[in-house]
């Protein structure tokens, strides 16, 4: 199968995907939903009857909505500037998101649609109890008829628990709910063989059977003034929710009739096909999810035995330790070329990691005084990140 497919091919491949979509989480950023007025009324009340479609249809529709900042920004009238200070953006989203929830609200309720907010941070996700009460919340909603509106609560988040992105948070949310479809709606048509703003002869890519090197090399950066997610970032969002066995779409979040439009058939935007093998949920949440804590460094034959055997890791295997961190922490490996190649939860400690490192499993009693495993990762626990332009889970 070729990356880019024929238009014929992916019709068929897309039509098939949106017929047997039954959750579909819809992202929808800053440039499609702010005007320098403020909230662009109008394309929220063509978004809410859209969704209100989807949902007639018999689907589950989760909304990820950018916006309260800007929404803020506008309202106090505080212009943009270079190095803002975090505190003034956890201001503005604070003035913002009540107006951006309020005319959700209020457009949902004209159509007879209960919604439910739910605002995020990272370390809400990073608890594995908490994110799996966060994924009962959200189908408990669904049981009710309701739609859930999820944001990143920016007036709380730190650096340190930030998502990046929406398109990240909607990858996530999409993974750990299991749902068929992630439709990202933003102000640029799709994905491009180059930027058609300074290249006539770029082309529209309107199907991707697989995300590598040469479709990312395709993104550039972001083109909005508001927004903080680029092309970049949805391929990487894409390429996540690939992993898991779902499909994608970037397209124009200002045609007031896009989702009726895709579902019926029409050939507009980006679609990302899902892998053939997809990774379990508990392992998108430790390849995913979970920041790393440090770095283990490998060598060749420790590489090897991980990406074309399925094996653990073995203390032999390390070169060197980075970083502070606990028996049970996310870490991810490296190959000698820099490569990260792996993500997992450690045995040991990065003290003792670093006494046992390059020795044989059979000599870890001897040299820490006990052996809570032969392996510092077990394959159960470790998730295979980009590997020859592949994403697999070790041990699989």
């Amino acid at each position: 199968m070729t990356l880019q497919l024929p238009r014929e091919d992916g019709l068929f491949y897309r039509q098939t995907l949106f017929d047997q979509a039954k959750t579909v989480v819809l992202k929808v950023g800053s440039a499609v939903l702010t005007t320098a007025e403020g909230l662009n009324f109008n394309t929220i009340d063509s978004l809410c009857r859209q969704i209100c479609f989807l949902r007639g249809t018999g689907r589950n529709v989760i909304l990820v909505t950018s916006g309260a900042v800007a929404a803020g920004r506008r309202r106090l009238g505080v212009e943009k500037q270079p190095g803002e200070p975090l505190k003034v953006k956890q201001a503005l989203a604070a003035v913002g998101q009540g107006l951006l929830m309020q005319a959700y609200e209020q457009r949902f309720a004209e159509r007879g649609q209960q919604v439910a907010q739910l605002l995020l941070t990272h370390a809400d996700l990073s608890q594995r109890d908490r994110y799996l009460n966060i994924r009962n919340t959200i189908l408990t909603l669904f049981e009710f008829g309701a739609v859930p509106i999820i944001n990143e609560n920016d007036t709380v988040s730190v650096q340190e628990l930030r998502f990046g992105d929406n398109d990240n948070l909607g990858a996530l949310i999409t993974n750990m709910i299991g749902a068929d479809m992630y439709i990202m709606l933003s102000d640029v048509d799709g994905l491009y063989t180059a930027n058609p703003a300074a290249d006539p002869a770029a082309r529209a890519i309107y199907t991707v059977a697989k995300i590598d090197s040469q479709i990312e090399a395709m993104a550039g950066g972001s083109g909005s003034a508001v927004g903080t997610g680029g092309m970049q970032s949805k391929i990487r969002a894409a390429k996540m929710v690939a992993a898991c066995g779902g499909s994608s779409f970037i397209g124009p979040g200002r045609n007031s009739k896009v989702l009726q439009e895709l579902f019926s058939g029409a050939m507009v935007g980006t679609f990302f096909l899902p892998e053939q093998v997809k990774i379990s949920g508990r392992k998108h949440w430790i390849g995913y999810v979970l920041r790393p804590a440090g770095f283990l460094d490998l060598d060749e034959g420790a590489c090897r035995a991980i990406l074309e055997r399925g094996k653990s890791l073995l203390p032999s295997g390390i070169v060197r330790v980075e970083g502070s961190f606990k028996v049970g922490a996310p870490v991810q490996c490296r190959c000698p070329d820099g490569r990260a190649i792996a993500a997992g939860l450690v045995n040991y400690a990065s003290t003792d990691i670093e006494r046992i490192r390059g020795q044989k499993s059979s000599q870890i009693k001897e040299i820490l005084g006990f052996s809570d495993s032969e392996e510092v990762i077990h394959r159960d626990n470790l998730v295979l990140l980009d590997s020859s332009e592949k994403m697999r889970s070790a041990g699989a």
